[in-house]
């Protein structure tokens, strides 16, 4: 492609300008306002989205090197304050904005940070009131988690002897602030862990602080780790208005350390008094008992029974009498009723014992069988001769008798069985059946009455 001197490049173009963002010194580091727009968290990776207010947009990186030091969630809509510089990038021709820094608006990336960080710990479950555990009434021993400098073991341990000097207080000195707190409180914690059930109560705390002060009692990993404690935590961190996640994951807060040492610890003056109450109480619970024990003995020792045992046993005995003969009355009416069910059970029994239903059965089947055979007999011999009769009479009238006799059968050609002259005519023929064979014959005339 042919180039003219008269016409710039693209390239060099947006070198150019590249150049003007570079050299100017108002946009080498600039801080900007806006709300995150076009936000996909890309994971391990640089961060693309744009700021935009009301009338304006301008597109946004962060290098993942400035993108891993920030505490918080960045989520699209929020309104934040970013650090950084602008420069055209050349293979587009298009400026955008480089994020150094990035913090949200109004409370600051601190308390963005905890905000979003006590949501997600509540939803777990941490801060609620069904994982507290109670704070024993009279502890042997106590650990406490603070710094050894500070006013916060003097007050705990003045506050705790005064009140019940019994108690054993051990401290187990602790970094409270910088970047080494966190690590420290938990190396603490896990110590006092380790030796399971030597400590009946555990107080954590510091004096008062900004927020940064006291930000290694809102790690996460410290919150974590006094919910796993098996012994009950006292909480006391900065002064009444603070308040921290070790605070909330607590399951006791206390607003100042005087404060925590009386929540672990019993008045030993109030119990004593209480103790003298109870004892004047139960001194006269038991006089009144004794009295009222003594009334009664007095009352049982003059009483006629004691006085004259036998007029007790006579009445005693009269009615044992009294109940025998109703015992024997009754059970005599139990026995006869007893017997009276049983014989009327023993009659039903007999009446319908199978032995006699069978034997009667036989009997009368015996009958019915002696009547059969003389029914079948009769029978018999009554078929037989009307049987014999019938043949006697069926041979009597039989054609072939009469045949031997020398009659002759006559039938047509069809075989029908001529008994009239009427029923033949002349040149038929004819079958003459004989008792010894059959002769066919033509009619050659025919004499008949009323027959020409």
């Amino acid at each position: 492609m042919e180039t003219s001197p008269k016409y710039l490049t693209v390239t060099d173009l947006n070198f150019y300008l590249s150049k003007k963002f570079k050299n100017d010194p108002y946009l080498h580091k600039v801080f900007l306002q806006g709300e995150v727009s076009n936000f996909r968290l890309r994971m391990n990776s640089t961060q693309y989205f744009s700021l935009k207010d009301e009338k304006s947009k301008i597109n946004a990186v962060m290098y993942k090197s400035f993108f891993e030091k920030v505490k918080f969630k960045l989520v699209e809509g929020m309104k934040v304050y970013v650090s950084g510089y602008i420069d055209l990038y050349s293979p587009q021709g298009s400026y955008q904005f480089y994020v150094h820094t990035i913090e949200p608006a109004g409370l600051g990336a601190l308390f963005e940070q905890l905000r979003q960080l006590r949501e997600k710990l509540d939803k777990e479950g941490l801060f609620a009131d069904s994982h507290k555990k109670k704070i024993p009434k009279f502890p042997d021993k106590i650990a406490v988690v603070t710094s050894a400098s500070g006013a916060v073991i003097h007050d705990i341990m003045v506050t705790a002897n005064r009140r019940f000097p019994h108690v054993e207080i051990d401290l187990f000195p602790t970094i409270v602030q910088g970047k080494d707190a966190a690590a420290s409180i938990i190396a603490s914690l896990q110590q006092i862990a380790a030796s399971q059930d030597k400590y009946d109560v555990v107080i954590i705390g510091r004096g008062g602080g900004s927020l940064e002060d006291l930000w290694p009692f809102n790690e996460e990993m410290v919150v974590r780790q006094i919910y796993s404690m098996t012994m009950p935590v006292i909480s006391s961190v900065g002064h009444e208005t603070d308040t921290t996640l070790s605070d909330l994951v607590a399951d006791k807060r206390a607003a100042t350390p005087t404060a925590a040492a009386e929540y672990a610890t019993p008045e030993l003056s109030a119990i004593t008094l209480q103790i003298i109450e109870l004892r004047t109480h139960l001194y006269a619970a038991i006089r009144s008992i004794i009295n009222s024990d003594k009334i009664l003995f007095n009352r049982t020792k003059n009483s006629v029974f004691l006085r004259e045992p036998q007029r007790f046993y006579d009445e005693k005995m009269q009615t044992l009498d009294l109940l025998e003969q109703k015992l024997e009355q009754v059970a005599n009416n139990y026995l006869l009723n007893v017997k009276t069910k049983y014989q009327l059970v023993n009659q039903s029994l007999l009446s319908t014992n199978p032995h006699q239903i069978i034997k009667h059965h036989y009997q009368e089947l015996i009958f019915k069988t002696q009547n059969l055979n003389k029914s079948m007999c009769y029978l018999i011999n009554n078929n037989k001769n009307n049987f014999y009769n019938l043949s006697q009479k069926l041979d009597d009238n039989s054609p072939l008798k009469a045949i031997s006799r020398g009659y002759v059968y006559t039938a047509n050609e069809d075989g029908k069985t001529v008994t009239s002259v009427h029923q033949i005519c002349e040149n038929d023929i004819l079958n003459l059946n004989f008792k010894d064979g059959l002769v066919k014959t033509r009619v050659l005339k025919i004499k008949g009455e009323n027959h020409e």
